[in-house]
C-alpha cells in the first residue's frame, strides 16, 4: 500500500502541473506577471507559467467594441437636444501592455471625451444643422478619440451619431411646422389645378363661342344669298325689287306663324297675328319703300341744284 507521503507528493505534483497550464482564448491576450512584475504577454492557445511564481494579472478582450454614450446639450439656437454617440473602439494586438496597464477604465476615458467633443461642437450649431451635420460631430470625437486615445493602446474604429433626439415641445413644434408646410404644398397645388381648370373653361367657351358666330355669320351669308336670288327670280316676272322685298318678309312671317303654330307647349304670341296682319304689314312696307324712293330722288335733285348754283 503506498504510504501518505506518496499521496501527498501526487497531488502536489498533480496541483503542481495544474497551475503550470493555462489556456487563452481566441481574440483575447492574457497578461502574465511574476513576482508581481510585467513578465510577457500570452495570446490564443495553450500557455504554460511556473506555479506560485506567475500568475495571470488580466485578459484583454482584441475584438471590436462598442461603447454607447448619451449626451444631452444645447444648440445655438437654445434647443435642448440628447446625442446617442455610439464609439466602436478595439486594442491593438501590439500595444496590450500599454491598453492593460496605463488605462484603468477605457469606457470612462471614451465617455469623457465624447462628452467635451459633443458640448464643443454642437453649441455652435442651430437644431436644424446639428441633423444636417451629424457626420460632422461623429468625425470630430473620432478624431479628438484617436488623438488621445491611441497612446493608451486603443483603436477609434468609427464613431456614428445613432440618434438626435430634441426636446419634446421642440419635437412638436416641428411635427406642427412640417404640418403646415406639406397644407401650404396641397394648396399651392390645388390652386394650381383650379387655376388649370378655368384658363381651360374659358379656352373652351371661347372657341365655342367662335364657331358659334362663325356658324352664324355662314348663316346670315347663306339667308342673304337665298334673299338674294329670290327677289331675281321675282324680279323677272315684273315684281320691282321693293314689292319683292316686301313679299319676301311677309313669307317669313307666314313660316315664322307656321313653325310656332307647331310647337305644342310654345307660349310665344307674334303680333300683329289677326288674318288682315299680313296684308295690311305688305302694304305698309310697300307704301314705306315708295315714300323712302321718293325722299331719295328728292335729295338727288337738291344736291344737283346745288352744284349746279
Amino acid at each position: 500500500m503506498p504510504s501518505i507521503l506518496t499521496i501527498i507528493i501526487l497531488v502536489v505534483l498533480i496541483l503542481f502541473l495544474l497551475g503550470a497550464v493555462f489556456m487563452v482564448k481566441q481574440q483575447t491576450s492574457a497578461i502574465l506577471e511574476r513576482f508581481g512584475r510585467f513578465n510577457s504577454v500570452r495570446n490564443a492557445g495553450l500557455q504554460f507559467k511556473i506555479p506560485v511564481i506567475d500568475r495571470v494579472a488580466g485578459r484583454i478582450n482584441l475584438k471590436v467594441q462598442q461603447l454607447d454614450v448619451f449626451v444631452e446639450t444645447k444648440t445655438k439656437d437654445d434647443v435642448f437636444v440628447g446625442l446617442k454617440v455610439s464609439v466602436q473602439y478595439q486594442v491593438v494586438k501590439t500595444q496590450v501592455y500599454d491598453a492593460f496597464y496605463k488605462l484603468e477604465s477605457p469606457s470612462a476615458q471614451i465617455t469623457s471625451y465624447v462628452f467635451d467633443v459633443v458640448r464643443a461642437e454642437v453649441p455652435k450649431m442651430r437644431l436644424d444643422d446639428v441633423f444636417e451635420r451629424k457626420d460632422d460631430i461623429a468625425n470630430a470625437v473620432k478624431s479628438e478619440l484617436n488623438d488621445a486615445m491611441t497612446d493608451y493602446g486603443y483603436d477609434i474604429i468609427k464613431t456614428l451619431v445613432t440618434d438626435i433626439d430634441p426636446d419634446e415641445q421642440v419635437k412638436e413644434a416641428m411635427n406642427r411646422i412640417n404640418a403646415s408646410e406639406r397644407e401650404k404644398v396641397a394648396a399651392e397645388f390645388e390652386a394650381e389645378a383650379e387655376r388649370i381648370k378655368i384658363v381651360a373653361k374659358a379656352r373652351a367657351e371661347a372657341e365655342s363661342k367662335r364657331l358659334q358666330g362663325q356658324g352664324i355669320a355662314d348663316q346670315r351669308r347663306e339667308i342673304a344669298r337665298g334673299l338674294e336670288e329670290s327677289v331675281e327670280v321675282l324680279n323677272k316676272v315684273g315684281i320691282n325689287s321693293q314689292e319683292a322685298s316686301a313679299l319676301i318678309v311677309v313669307t317669313q312671317h307666314y313660316d315664322t306663324l307656321q313653325a310656332v303654330g307647331t310647337e305644342n307647349n310654345s307660349n310665344l304670341i307674334l303680333l300683329p297675328n289677326s288674318p288682315q296682319a299680313g296684308s295690311q304689314m305688305l302694304n305698309d312696307m310697300i307704301a314705306s319703300f315708295a315714300a323712302s324712293s321718293q325722299i331719295g330722288e328728292e335729295m338727288k335733285k337738291n344736291k344737283t341744284s346745288n352744284k349746279e348754283a
